[in-house]
């Protein structure tokens, strides 16, 4: 394949087929591997091989996850050469890689090989969007998944970051009574600036079994056996910390508590909104590049 291309995007969801689309109407030549899709333009040219698509284009757009096992790039397709060992051994020096959650492995080879890239969730612009859509998607699951309204229900947030912020927010926004459990001082007061009932996380036994709805963004086990115990049988835990999440799940399982690890939930319920913001902040870097 000696034809050469603008952009590359390797594997991902929904999310990269609409970020495809937005390159090809703004007049990029875009090459994909590991994404089919229906909603997919015609004018995108398929790649035999990763090996191909990497040769042909210097703009290489890995998924977000750029992977879940890190072994594997995240794809809807099952593709033997869709590792991040093929990778490596494909991407040429002169390459810019951009991705999301780009494993520690694939940095170093980078910075070793003087291989420019951008981390998604690095950027500020796309990490506060991203918390935007993270949260509507979060309140999606949590009505999906329970048989009692979110208005006036007890809502307890695990932590206070930018996804919990937001999260907490739209919550208070529904008329939801929201108590946040955070670790930092700091946090619980900012928290409780916005009007939120605020807690120590070594305080959570006190109000477990109150919630109606739990929502955890802390990346570590918090809701162990021991606390899981204290929850009401009728609680639905929505958790979108990244895998393998906050909760004890064998043990959530064995008392037969509605809980749920929900990844990637931009991709799920607002992929149009996420590709094009992805669009955007790629080709800002690219024009910023080429200046």
């Amino acid at each position: 394949m000696s034809e050469k291309y603008d952009i590359a995007i390797i594997g991902g969801d929904l999310r990269q087929v609409y970020m495809a689309n937005e390159f090809i109407k703004r007049g990029y030549k875009t090459i994909v591997y590991g994404l089919k899709s229906g909603l997919l333009n015609e004018n995108a040219k398929s790649a035999d091989s990763l090996k191909d698509a990497l040769l042909v284009s210097t703009v290489i757009i890995c998924p977000v996850p750029f992977t879940k096992n890190q072994i594997d790039i995240t794809s809807r397709e099952a593709l033997a050469d869709l590792k991040v060992d093929d990778l490596l051994n494909g991407i040429k020096s002169d390459s810019i890689l951009f991705g999301g959650n780009i494993p520690e492995n694939v940095l170093k080879y980078c910075i070793k090989n003087n291989i420019e890239f951008h981390d998604f969730m690095t950027l500020n612009d796309i990490a506060i969007l991203n918390a935007i859509a993270t949260a509507e998607g979060a309140i999606a699951e949590a009505i999906s998944k329970s048989a009692v309204n979110l208005h006036q229900s007890s809502c307890l947030v695990l932590g206070f970051g930018r996804c919990a912020k937001v999260l907490a927010k739209k919550l208070y926004s529904l008329d939801a009574s929201v108590s946040i459990a955070a670790r930092s001082k700091d946090a619980r007061a900012e928290a409780a600036a916005y009007g939120y009932y605020t807690l120590p996380l070594d305080d959570l036994e006190s109000v477990l079994p109150q919630c109606d709805f739990i929502f955890n963004t802390i990346p570590s086990v918090i809701l162990t056996k021991s606390e899981l115990k204290k929850v009401s049988r009728d609680v639905t835990i929505i958790d979108i910390a990244s895998s393998p999440g906050g909760i004890d799940y064998a043990a959530a399982e064995a008392f037969k508590i509605n809980a749920s690890l929900c990844p990637s939930l931009p991709g799920k319920y607002s992929p149009r909104s996420s590709g094009e913001i992805l669009f955007k902040a790629i080709e800002d870097i690219i024009i910023e590049s080429s200046d």
